[in-house]
């Protein structure tokens, strides 16, 4: 009898604190529901994990060096001069303030003009013959003008430009009056298509390492600029296309420098006054190529 009337009054003590609106027992009102269901759980607040000191921490993958790296380029140029560089890795384009202003490329678009017509002949499933193969030869190694100029008018003219713009991703450039010389590229373009031809966009799968090698393979006096910045040991592994051409109408000399690397492609473009020779346009190639050479070095 003693102990059925302690379970009573136990019980009896529990069904009050549930009846007590608030007790820790007490069944939720609609609004205390409501109310709790309103509330968003605090955010956890994570600090940085620490490795556990057993374990090796895993390795941050970085890529390798280049030869050259971007910089702030200060030349003394009596005109106007631009440059632009790009990682073939990631795709960055870094350069100058005005990396996007364009000039004419002269010589220098003979790269698209080499490269457009062998792709079209192995889409048409044609091998172009000797003779054809002669002509994109000496356009590149030795900048053919005749060549360029039968070969522009075997791919089209201007509509040739504008299937480069497309196909190499170019924002900056332009054709002018069906003319190969004056068709205008930036520096930022002209990385672009250096880095279309080493992709293969450019020439194709079957003609990208022909290309390749005569732009290794670039003789006087078109061999100047950014390849002068390199030890001769480094020199043949780097692909180039440049243009030099006076502007009667403007009196000023355009040079222009492409130039495809291991992992890079970098282009300069400079205008200055008929009163300097043509290879005061190589040196500013030239003087760019050098500080981002040593930009490198010490990075």
């Amino acid at each position: 009898m003693l102990l059925s009337g302690v379970l009573l009054l136990v019980a009896a003590a529990l069904t009050g604190l549930r009846l007590v609106p608030g007790a820790p027992l007490a069944p939720e009102t609609d609004q205390q529901t409501a109310g709790r269901q309103a509330i968003a759980p605090a955010p956890q607040l994570v600090g940085p994990v620490q490795p556990d000191a057993g374990l090796a921490a895993a390795p941050v993958p970085t890529l390798p060096p280049l030869a050259i790296a971007p910089a702030e380029v200060k030349l003394d140029v009596d005109g106007w001069w631009s440059w632009a560089m790009l990682d073939q890795r990631t795709g960055e384009i870094t350069g100058s303030d005005n990396l996007d202003e364009t000039s004419t490329t002269a010589s220098l678009i003979k790269t698209w003009i080499a490269a457009d017509f062998l792709r079209r002949a192995d889409e048409a499933g044609q091998t172009p013959n000797e003779y054809r193969m002669q002509q994109l030869e000496i356009m590149i190694r030795d900048s053919d003008n005749w060549a360029a100029e039968d070969l522009w008018q075997e791919i089209g003219r201007s509509a040739a430009i504008d299937r480069m713009i497309d196909i190499c991703g170019l924002t900056d450039s332009s054709s002018a009056e069906n003319r190969w010389s004056v068709t205008r590229l930036s520096p930022r373009d002209i990385t672009r298509l250096g880095a279309c031809v080493v992709d293969g966009r450019a020439a194709g799968d079957r003609w990208t390492d022909w290309l390749l090698e005569q732009m290794r393979s670039v003789r006087s006096p078109g061999d100047f600029g950014v390849i002068q910045a390199f030890p001769d040991d480094e020199t043949a592994g780097i692909a180039i296309k440049n243009g030099w051409v006076i502007r009667d109408d403007e009196r000023q000399w355009h040079v222009n420098c492409l130039a495809i690397g291991d992992g890079w492609t970098l282009g300069v473009m400079a205008r200055f006054p008929t009163s300097h020779p043509y290879s005061y346009g190589a040196d500013v190639c030239r003087g760019v190529a050098q500080q981002l050479r040593d930009a490198a070095a010490r990075a």
